[in-house]
């Protein structure tokens, strides 16, 4: 891979670690749909005290199926085969472009020290991320 594809990839990785950003790469809809369909069946079976029973396993049963499905954002970044990341940075290069660096170091510390384009470059990652890989983001607290 490419030097500059490899500083991109590593400033998307800090700006998205010193964020706590994880996602949830296609799994969230399944656990939603999963407490959503068994508070659906408890009220068809039960009435209202069917729903909040079959919401509560469902909700629990949802919360099993995805457990471990949350992934930090560097993580996933790094497992990106080399033509997504050679995609996303592309996207990156377009806000970098008029920007000169010589490490990833250096380009690390014009990005964070310039809040416009730190906020641009973390609004292209999360919207490649979120479009490209069908991913969720969450902020870690």
């Amino acid at each position: 891979m490419s030097p500059r594809i490899d500083d991109v990839m590593r400033l998307c990785c800090e700006l998205s670690a010193n964020q706590q950003v994880k996602t949830a790469v296609k799994h969230s809809g399944r656990g939603a749909l999963t407490a959503g369909g068994l508070a659906f069946a408890g009220g068809l079976v039960g009435g209202p005290l069917g729903i909040a029973v079959g919401g509560a396993v469902g909700g629990l049963l949802g919360c099993w199926m995805t457990s471990g499905q949350f992934k930090p954002l560097p993580q996933v970044i790094m497992e990106m085969s080399p033509e997504q990341q050679k995609r996303l940075y592309e996207e990156i290069m377009v806000i970098l472009a008029s920007v000169k660096w010589t490490d990833v170091a250096q380009l690390t510390t014009l990005v964070v020290g310039n809040a416009s384009l730190q906020q641009q470059v973390t609004a292209a990652l999360l919207n490649y991320i979120h479009r490209e890989l069908q991913a969720e983001v969450h902020y870690v607290d």
